[in-house]
Protein backbone atom coordinates (compact mmCIF):
# COMPACT_ATOMS: atom_id res chain seq x y z
CA UNK A 1 0.00 0.00 0.00
CA UNK A 2 1.22 3.55 -0.74
CA UNK A 3 0.94 5.69 2.37
CA UNK A 4 1.38 9.46 2.59
CA UNK A 5 2.63 10.65 5.99
CA UNK A 6 2.39 14.28 7.04
CA UNK A 7 4.69 15.31 9.87
CA UNK A 8 7.00 12.50 8.79
CA UNK A 9 10.14 14.03 10.31
CA UNK A 10 8.53 14.99 13.63
CA UNK A 11 8.77 13.26 16.99
CA UNK A 12 6.05 10.71 16.21
CA UNK A 13 6.47 10.69 12.44
CA UNK A 14 10.14 9.74 12.61
CA UNK A 15 8.98 6.50 14.23
CA UNK A 16 5.81 5.95 12.21
CA UNK A 17 7.66 6.06 8.87
CA UNK A 18 10.08 3.19 9.68
CA UNK A 19 7.20 1.22 11.21
CA UNK A 20 5.25 1.52 7.95
CA UNK A 21 8.30 0.56 5.88
CA UNK A 22 8.85 -2.48 8.11
CA UNK A 23 5.29 -3.57 7.34
CA UNK A 24 5.98 -3.51 3.61
CA UNK A 25 4.33 -0.22 2.66
CA UNK A 26 5.64 2.32 0.17
CA UNK A 27 5.89 5.56 2.16
CA UNK A 28 5.72 9.10 0.82
CA UNK A 29 6.66 11.85 3.26
CA UNK A 30 5.26 15.36 2.99
CA UNK A 31 8.06 17.62 4.27
CA UNK A 32 8.56 21.37 4.28
CA UNK A 33 12.32 21.14 3.83
CA UNK A 34 13.54 19.54 0.60
CA UNK A 35 16.76 18.63 2.42
CA UNK A 36 15.05 16.78 5.28
CA UNK A 37 16.64 13.44 6.11
CA UNK A 38 14.42 10.44 5.36
CA UNK A 39 15.00 6.69 5.57
CA UNK A 40 16.21 4.97 2.42
CA UNK A 41 13.44 4.24 -0.04
CA UNK A 42 10.99 6.78 1.36
CA UNK A 43 9.56 9.10 -1.31
CA UNK A 44 9.75 12.83 -0.75
CA UNK A 45 6.97 15.35 -1.43
CA UNK A 46 7.82 18.95 -0.58
CA UNK A 47 5.16 21.27 0.78
CA UNK A 48 3.22 22.61 3.74
CA UNK A 49 -0.05 21.08 4.94
CA UNK A 50 -1.83 24.38 4.33
CA UNK A 51 -0.66 24.53 0.67
CA UNK A 52 -3.48 22.84 -1.25
CA UNK A 53 -1.50 22.50 -4.50
CA UNK A 54 1.46 20.84 -2.75
CA UNK A 55 -0.81 18.50 -0.80
CA UNK A 56 -2.73 17.55 -3.95
CA UNK A 57 0.53 16.81 -5.76
CA UNK A 58 1.61 14.60 -2.87
CA UNK A 59 -1.67 12.67 -3.10
CA UNK A 60 -1.95 12.18 -6.85
CA UNK A 61 1.43 10.70 -7.62
CA UNK A 62 3.27 13.57 -9.25
CA UNK A 63 5.63 13.47 -6.27
CA UNK A 64 6.31 9.71 -6.41
CA UNK A 65 5.38 6.34 -7.85
CA UNK A 66 1.62 6.77 -7.99
CA UNK A 67 -1.51 7.86 -6.19
CA UNK A 68 -1.53 7.05 -2.50
CA UNK A 69 -3.94 4.58 -0.95
CA UNK A 70 -3.83 5.88 2.61
CA UNK A 71 -2.88 8.96 4.62
CA UNK A 72 -1.41 9.17 8.12
CA UNK A 73 -1.88 12.77 9.26
CA UNK A 74 0.43 13.64 12.13
CA UNK A 75 1.15 17.35 11.78
CA UNK A 76 0.59 19.34 14.95
CA UNK A 77 2.25 21.96 17.13
CA UNK A 78 2.53 22.43 20.89
CA UNK A 79 3.59 26.09 20.81
CA UNK A 80 2.21 28.95 18.72
CA UNK A 81 4.37 31.55 16.95
CA UNK A 82 1.82 33.98 15.52
CA UNK A 83 4.50 36.29 14.11
CA UNK A 84 5.59 33.42 11.87
CA UNK A 85 2.05 32.40 10.99
CA UNK A 86 2.30 29.27 13.15
CA UNK A 87 -0.95 29.04 15.09
CA UNK A 88 -3.20 26.24 16.30
CA UNK A 89 -5.93 27.48 13.96
CA UNK A 90 -3.72 27.43 10.90
CA UNK A 91 -1.94 24.13 11.55
CA UNK A 92 -4.57 22.01 13.30
CA UNK A 93 -7.73 23.26 11.60
CA UNK A 94 -6.71 24.71 8.23
CA UNK A 95 -3.96 22.14 7.71
CA UNK A 96 -6.20 19.20 8.56
CA UNK A 97 -8.95 20.53 6.29
CA UNK A 98 -6.49 20.85 3.41
CA UNK A 99 -5.09 17.34 3.87
CA UNK A 100 -8.45 15.65 4.46
CA UNK A 101 -10.19 17.28 1.50
CA UNK A 102 -7.26 16.62 -0.83
CA UNK A 103 -7.26 12.97 0.23
CA UNK A 104 -11.00 12.68 -0.30
CA UNK A 105 -10.80 14.33 -3.72
CA UNK A 106 -7.95 12.00 -4.72
CA UNK A 107 -10.06 8.97 -3.89
CA UNK A 108 -8.13 8.00 -0.76
CA UNK A 109 -10.33 5.82 1.44
CA UNK A 110 -8.02 5.17 4.40
CA UNK A 111 -7.13 7.95 6.84
CA UNK A 112 -5.38 7.69 10.21
CA UNK A 113 -5.41 10.88 12.24
CA UNK A 114 -3.38 12.18 15.18
CA UNK A 115 -5.56 14.11 17.62
CA UNK A 116 -4.97 14.66 21.35
CA UNK A 117 -6.37 13.49 24.67
CA UNK A 118 -9.09 15.89 25.75
CA UNK A 119 -9.70 17.15 22.23
CA UNK A 120 -13.09 18.85 21.92
CA UNK A 121 -14.39 21.86 19.99
CA UNK A 122 -15.54 23.22 23.36
CA UNK A 123 -12.27 22.62 25.21
CA UNK A 124 -10.86 25.40 27.34
CA UNK A 125 -7.49 25.56 25.59
CA UNK A 126 -6.78 26.57 22.02
CA UNK A 127 -4.68 23.44 21.53
CA UNK A 128 -7.43 21.01 22.51
CA UNK A 129 -10.28 22.97 20.91
CA UNK A 130 -8.54 23.12 17.52
CA UNK A 131 -7.69 19.44 17.78
CA UNK A 132 -11.38 18.79 18.43
CA UNK A 133 -12.42 20.80 15.39
CA UNK A 134 -9.87 18.88 13.32
CA UNK A 135 -11.54 15.65 14.41
CA UNK A 136 -14.87 16.99 13.17
CA UNK A 137 -13.28 17.73 9.79
CA UNK A 138 -11.87 14.24 9.26
CA UNK A 139 -15.07 12.58 10.47
CA UNK A 140 -17.06 14.65 8.00
CA UNK A 141 -14.80 13.89 5.04
CA UNK A 142 -16.43 10.52 4.40
CA UNK A 143 -13.48 8.12 4.56
CA UNK A 144 -14.39 4.44 4.44
CA UNK A 145 -11.64 3.65 6.94
CA UNK A 146 -10.95 6.31 9.56
CA UNK A 147 -8.99 5.74 12.76
CA UNK A 148 -8.34 8.57 15.25
CA UNK A 149 -5.79 8.46 18.04
CA UNK A 150 -5.95 10.78 21.05
CA UNK A 151 -2.55 10.42 22.71
CA UNK A 152 -1.90 11.46 26.27
CA UNK A 153 1.63 12.58 27.14
CA UNK A 154 4.26 10.85 25.00
CA UNK A 155 7.73 9.94 26.23
CA UNK A 156 10.78 8.27 24.71
CA UNK A 157 14.15 9.56 23.54
CA UNK A 158 13.42 12.44 21.15
CA UNK A 159 16.99 12.89 19.97
CA UNK A 160 18.50 16.38 19.79
CA UNK A 161 16.05 17.79 17.25
CA UNK A 162 12.62 17.15 18.75
CA UNK A 163 10.74 18.41 21.81
CA UNK A 164 9.43 15.90 24.32
CA UNK A 165 7.88 16.68 27.67
CA UNK A 166 10.31 14.73 29.89
CA UNK A 167 13.34 16.18 28.13
CA UNK A 168 11.85 19.66 28.33
CA UNK A 169 11.19 19.37 32.06
CA UNK A 170 14.64 17.88 32.62
CA UNK A 171 16.49 20.64 30.77
CA UNK A 172 14.45 23.63 31.95
CA UNK A 173 13.49 22.65 35.50
CA UNK A 174 14.66 19.42 37.09
CA UNK A 175 18.34 19.54 36.14
CA UNK A 176 19.19 23.24 36.66
CA UNK A 177 17.17 24.20 39.77
CA UNK A 178 17.92 23.16 43.36
CA UNK A 179 14.25 23.53 44.34
CA UNK A 180 11.42 22.70 41.96
CA UNK A 181 8.33 24.93 41.85
CA UNK A 182 5.10 22.94 41.69
CA UNK A 183 1.77 24.48 40.77
CA UNK A 184 -0.72 23.91 43.55
CA UNK A 185 -0.58 20.55 45.31
CA UNK A 186 0.97 18.70 42.37
CA UNK A 187 -1.56 15.88 42.59
CA UNK A 188 -2.91 16.35 39.06
CA UNK A 189 -1.78 13.39 37.02
CA UNK A 190 -0.27 12.58 33.65
CA UNK A 191 -0.54 9.18 31.99
CA UNK A 192 2.57 8.90 29.81
CA UNK A 193 2.78 6.32 27.02
CA UNK A 194 5.89 5.46 25.03
CA UNK A 195 6.08 7.07 21.61
CA UNK A 196 7.10 3.83 19.88
CA UNK A 197 3.99 2.09 21.21
CA UNK A 198 1.85 4.79 19.63
CA UNK A 199 3.85 4.81 16.38
CA UNK A 200 3.37 1.07 15.96
CA UNK A 201 -0.37 1.48 16.54
CA UNK A 202 -0.52 4.11 13.79
CA UNK A 203 1.27 1.80 11.38
CA UNK A 204 -1.05 -1.11 12.21
CA UNK A 205 -4.18 1.04 11.91
CA UNK A 206 -3.60 1.73 8.22
CA UNK A 207 -4.62 -1.77 7.15
CA UNK A 208 -6.56 -3.27 10.04
CA UNK A 209 -10.18 -3.25 8.90
CA UNK A 210 -11.44 -4.07 12.40
CA UNK A 211 -10.32 -0.61 13.59
CA UNK A 212 -12.22 1.50 11.06
CA UNK A 213 -14.48 4.14 12.59
CA UNK A 214 -12.86 3.93 16.03
CA UNK A 215 -11.21 6.56 18.22
CA UNK A 216 -8.57 5.47 20.73
CA UNK A 217 -7.25 7.25 23.80
CA UNK A 218 -3.56 6.32 23.78
CA UNK A 219 -2.47 6.53 27.40
CA UNK A 220 -0.14 4.55 29.63
CA UNK A 221 -1.12 2.04 32.26
CA UNK A 222 -0.43 4.37 35.21
CA UNK A 223 -1.72 7.82 36.10
CA UNK A 224 1.31 9.52 37.66
CA UNK A 225 0.87 12.61 39.90
CA UNK A 226 2.94 15.54 38.70
CA UNK A 227 5.14 15.53 41.79
CA UNK A 228 6.01 11.91 41.04
CA UNK A 229 6.62 12.77 37.38
CA UNK A 230 9.36 15.17 38.51
CA UNK A 231 10.84 12.54 40.80
CA UNK A 232 10.98 9.93 38.05
CA UNK A 233 12.53 12.41 35.63
CA UNK A 234 15.26 13.10 38.20
CA UNK A 235 15.87 9.37 38.56
CA UNK A 236 16.02 9.00 34.79
CA UNK A 237 18.59 11.78 34.62
CA UNK A 238 20.69 10.05 37.28
CA UNK A 239 20.25 12.56 40.11
CA UNK A 240 18.52 12.48 43.47
CA UNK A 241 14.97 13.87 43.66
CA UNK A 242 14.92 17.53 44.64
CA UNK A 243 12.71 19.38 47.13
CA UNK A 244 9.62 21.07 45.77
CA UNK A 245 8.08 24.46 46.46
CA UNK A 246 4.29 24.82 46.10
CA UNK A 247 3.16 27.84 44.09
CA UNK A 248 -0.55 28.73 44.48
CA UNK A 249 -2.32 28.14 41.19
CA UNK A 250 -3.82 31.69 40.95
CA UNK A 251 -0.35 33.22 41.31
CA UNK A 252 1.14 30.74 38.86
CA UNK A 253 -1.65 31.40 36.37
CA UNK A 254 -1.02 35.15 36.58
CA UNK A 255 2.67 34.66 35.81
CA UNK A 256 2.08 32.21 32.98
CA UNK A 257 -0.48 34.50 31.38
CA UNK A 258 1.90 37.45 31.42
CA UNK A 259 5.57 36.57 31.00
CA UNK A 260 4.73 33.05 29.89
CA UNK A 261 2.65 34.36 27.03
CA UNK A 262 5.69 36.01 25.47
CA UNK A 263 7.88 32.93 25.82
CA UNK A 264 9.84 33.90 28.95
CA UNK A 265 8.78 30.75 30.82
CA UNK A 266 9.20 27.10 29.78
CA UNK A 267 5.41 26.67 29.78
CA UNK A 268 2.72 28.43 27.76
CA UNK A 269 -0.75 29.36 29.05
CA UNK A 270 -2.33 26.44 27.17
CA UNK A 271 0.24 23.98 28.51
CA UNK A 272 -0.30 25.28 32.04
CA UNK A 273 -4.06 24.80 31.90
CA UNK A 274 -3.74 21.30 30.44
CA UNK A 275 -1.17 20.36 33.08
CA UNK A 276 -3.16 21.44 36.15
CA UNK A 277 -6.33 19.88 34.70
CA UNK A 278 -4.53 16.54 34.43
CA UNK A 279 -4.09 14.44 31.31
CA UNK A 280 -5.49 10.97 31.87
CA UNK A 281 -7.91 8.57 30.26
CA UNK A 282 -8.90 4.94 30.02
CA UNK A 283 -6.30 2.93 28.08
CA UNK A 284 -8.37 -0.26 28.00
CA UNK A 285 -9.57 -0.06 24.38
CA UNK A 286 -6.09 0.80 23.10
CA UNK A 287 -4.49 -2.05 25.08
CA UNK A 288 -7.04 -4.57 23.82
CA UNK A 289 -6.73 -3.46 20.20
CA UNK A 290 -2.92 -3.25 20.05
CA UNK A 291 -1.79 -5.88 22.53
CA UNK A 292 -0.60 -3.75 25.43
CA UNK A 293 0.55 -0.34 26.57
CA UNK A 294 4.31 -0.55 26.14
CA UNK A 295 7.09 0.27 28.60
CA UNK A 296 6.29 1.87 31.96
CA UNK A 297 7.20 5.47 32.75
CA UNK A 298 10.01 5.17 35.29
CA UNK A 299 13.63 6.00 35.97
CA UNK A 300 14.89 3.11 33.85
CA UNK A 301 12.89 3.97 30.74
CA UNK A 302 13.79 7.64 31.20
CA UNK A 303 17.53 6.99 31.40
CA UNK A 304 17.97 8.61 27.96
CA UNK A 305 17.75 11.94 29.79
CA UNK A 306 21.33 11.46 30.94
CA UNK A 307 22.42 12.36 27.41
CA UNK A 308 20.96 15.87 27.71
Amino acid sequence: MRVLVTGATGYVGSRVVPALVARGHTVRALVRDARASLPAGVERAVGDVTDASAVTAAMDGSAGTGRVDAVVHLVGIIDEHPGKGVTFERVHVDGTRTVAYAARDAGVTRFVHMSANGASPNARTGYQSTKGRAEEIVRGAGFDHLVIFQPSTLFGDPGPDHPEFAKRLWETLVKPFPVLPVFGDGRYALQPIHVQTVADAFADAVTRDDLGGRTFVAAGAEAVPYRDVLRRIAEGGGIAPKPTLPVPIPIARLGVNTVGRVGLLPISPDQFEMLVAGNTGSPVAFAEAFGGLGPPFNGETLSYLRRY
